[in-house]
């Protein structure tokens, strides 16, 4: 990673933009103040809303942190199955003593106003997921100095990053929670995907750009493992949620590590879009039905999502989480960091403890 980049946080550690008021700046903070890189996600709010959180943020650190940017989705999805999806849902609603939300609400998450927001009070880092920015658009953060990064998920995306004239390919295994940042939604696919480390070597072979590793990770000894594949920091979601900095909700939080939650699923029941979550009984019941519309079924599940959410119902939420969710540690986002560069220094000695002959143990 170029070195102006790399002299932003001290540690190889990201915290990945959760979307949904989990990336709060409490979060963020903690996490930059701790050496990592702090990312607040601007999915889902409005241009005021990212921009009073960035305010509040820099009230708490005054180290480095990223914003992260949903790219506008192309109008895709077949209205017919979108209105199927709506009329199974119907007792959904009908549970939470709720409606369901309009699924023609605007599908481009104010993207363009963000960015003159951002380009007008400039962060550090911008991210963008779900697509790739205009080369004009990173022309235009290069020149208020911000750098950019873009998620991608196959090696033929991320050589598209490149081509776009980022700074940096956030590198997205399979392994990943939440929505997986495909730059196109191809329902043909059937959710397959590349896990991180085969992504992050065949990356590193095909683009010049420094990587970020993302997806399943929740061990500095993960964090070395990527390293070693040939990125320059890792990018941790999960390992970040049951943290009392995280604006999770609580049954969210204790889903992660409860025995009725015992496996993740790439779904689209809750947004239209594949994305990663702890198999529950929304998820069972819908997601084989959930036709690709994104962001159609999102519209269309929020008020049933927060609904679930008021009435603690970790049944009716959009658990979002990695393949490594058993693996979370409740303790301070700070502390957390802590830990995790202490065991990636660990890994980093019992490596070299073998290449000078010490050999296994």
């Amino acid at each position: 990673m170029s070195s102006a980049l790399t002299d932003l946080f001290p540690y190889p550690i990201v915290q990945a933009p959760m979307a949904g008021g989990v990336s709060v700046p409490r979060l963020a903070a903690a996490v930059s103040e701790a050496g990592g890189l702090g990312f607040l996600a601007a999915g889902y709010k409005t241009a005021d809303g990212m921009y009073q959180e960035i305010k509040q943020l820099r009230g708490l650190t005054n180290r480095p942190f990223g914003v992260n940017l949903f790219l506008p989705q192309p109008e895709t999805a077949d209205p017919a199955a979108v209105g199927v999806y709506a009329h199974q849902l119907a007792g959904e609603a009908a549970w939470y003593e709720t409606e369901l939300g309009d699924p023609d609400s605007p599908r481009d998450d104010g993207y363009d106003t963000k960015l003159a927001v951002l380009l007008d009070n400039p962060v550090p880092v911008v991210s963008f997921h779900f697509g790739v920015p205009s080369r004009e658009a990173v022309d235009a953060l290069h020149r208020v100095g911000t750098f950019a990064l873009v998620t991608a998920t196959t090696v033929e995306e991320a050589r598209a990053v490149e081509y776009a004239g980022a700074d940096a390919v956030i590198a997205q295994g399979t392994e990943a929670g939440g929505h997986q940042g495909t730059h196109r939604d191809n329902p043909d696919t059937g959710g397959a995907g590349t896990g991180l480390l085969s992504l992050v070597a065949q990356a590193r072979e095909a683009v010049s750009l420094p990587i970020v590793a993302a997806g399943g990770i929740m061990r500095g000894g993960q964090i070395a493992a990527v390293l070693a594949a040939g990125a320059s920091a890792a990018q941790l979601g999960t390992a970040f949620l049951p943290t009392p900095e995280s604006g999770a909700h609580a049954p969210h939080k204790q889903a992660l590590t409860d025995p009725l939650f015992v496996r993740t699923e790439l779904t689209r029941a809750f947004s239209g879009r594949p994305a990663r979550a702890l198999v529950n009984r929304f998820l069972r019941e819908h997601g084989p039905y959930a036709p690709a519309a994104y962001p159609e079924v999102h519209h269309l599940t929020a008020p049933v999502r927060k609904a679930a959410a008021k009435a603690g119902d970790a049944q009716g939420l959009a658990l979002w989480a990695g393949q490594g969710h058993r693996m979370a540690r409740e303790l301070p986002a700070g502390q957390l960091v802590e830990v995790l560069v202490a065991e990636l220094a660990a890994a980093g000695t019992a490596l070299s403890d073998y290449a000078t002959g010490g050999g296994a143990r």
